[in-house]
């Protein structure tokens, strides 16, 4: 019999919290922050057309000097990395959701 190991990890935290349920995709939500340039684009529509995942804004605050969302990403892991990635490189700061966002 393997014995139970009870050590907890020295792991660092993820960048992006990720859940996944029983049987079904990942979910993550995310604070996206977006500069000037990147506001007026459809960048959640082309990262819904991009990537293999549903996206579902659960809050937003636009100004013309900045953009904050919270956007909740559902799918496979692999695709929600990767569009965490594709959001960094147009200049959008990612980051994760630390405490629950107001249900309405």
């Amino acid at each position: 019999m393997a014995a139970k190991n009870t050590k907890t990890s020295g792991r660092a935290p993820q960048k992006a919290r990720v859940t996944t349920p029983a049987n079904g995709p990942r979910t993550s939500r995310l604070w996206l922050m977006f500069p000037p340039r990147q506001i007026r684009k459809p960048v959640i529509y082309e990262l819904g057309q991009r990537f293999k995942l549903v996206t579902n804004i659960r809050q937003a605050s636009i100004t013309d000097e900045l953009g904050i969302v919270c956007l909740e990403l559902q799918g496979p892991g692999k695709e929600i990395t990767r569009a965490i990635r594709w959001l960094e490189k147009l200049g959008i700061n990612v980051e994760p959701v630390e405490i629950t966002v107001l249900e309405s």
